[in-house]
């Protein structure tokens, strides 16, 4: 995508954006788009063929599975794709993953230093 295309869908955000709550509930929504966009593309790639095309194989689209995904802004609801057949592995939210890995790695580093698990629970909390 090109850098005009991003302004101009940001500048029609921006005006209904009036507070950091705002900002906050439009990057969530932000990343649920560009997160099942990416979780479709994968599957399309994986069974050779995109929504609505004709194939030669056992195995098709098979509806969504609803998870709900947790990053630094909060929670959100994923409409994850699956296929018949249950054989398909996401890589970028794999099967039963309910955190981003950066998340993860923060928890993991805190821990580390000493943090106990009460503490980190706050501190994310707090965030």
């Amino acid at each position: 995508m090109k850098n005009e295309a991003l302004h101009a869908i940001a500048q029609a955000a921006a005006k209904n954006i009036k507070s950091e709550a705002d900002l906050n509930e439009f990057r969530q929504m932000l990343t649920k788009i560009t997160v099942e966009a990416a979780l479709n593309a994968e599957l399309d790639d994986y069974l050779g063929f995109s929504r609505h095309e004709p194939s030669e194989t056992d195995n098709h689209r098979n509806g969504y599975s609803r998870k709900t995904l947790q990053t630094e802004d909060g929670q959100f609801e994923l409409d994850a794709p699956r296929d018949r057949s249950g054989s398909v592995e996401p890589q970028l939210v794999k099967k039963h993953q309910r955190r981003f890995t950066s998340m993860d790695d923060k928890i993991l580093f805190l821990y580390a230093q000493g943090m106990s698990t009460r503490y980190i629970a706050a501190t994310f909390k707090e965030m």
